[in-house]
């Protein structure tokens, strides 16, 4: 599981800094609610991408979130601090259904 540092957005423009997905999951430092992933799926099926949450509303925890990318898809996921982040150590993680041809960059505006 590799540790993504999200890229500052500047008002200059950022280029995109992506890696290949990992076997296994990503793990990135939620700030707040201003960092999100942006995850291609290169490949020809569709990708299920799992973001753990570790919140709960009066008792009852937060579901987890799932997100179908498309095959050649592209999507950007916001990371939340408060949903998201594990309280052992204050990443959140990423699971990836399938990781071949499927790349992940993490941002931060």
């Amino acid at each position: 599981m590799a540790t993504l540092t999200p890229t500052s957005i500047s008002a200059a423009g950022t280029l995109n800094s992506t890696s290949n997905a990992a076997v296994g999951g990503d793990k990135v430092r939620p700030i707040g609610d201003r960092v999100f992933v942006e995850i291609t799926n290169g490949g020809g099926s569709s990708i299920t991408v799992t973001i753990p949450s570790y919140a709960s509303v009066r008792g009852q925890a937060a579901a987890d979130r799932t997100v179908t990318i498309a095959a050649s898809a592209t999507k950007k996921i916001p990371i939340y601090a408060d949903l998201n982040a594990s309280p052992a150590d204050g990443l959140a993680s990423i699971t990836y259904s399938g990781v071949t041809t499927v790349t992940v960059g993490a941002y931060r505006v």
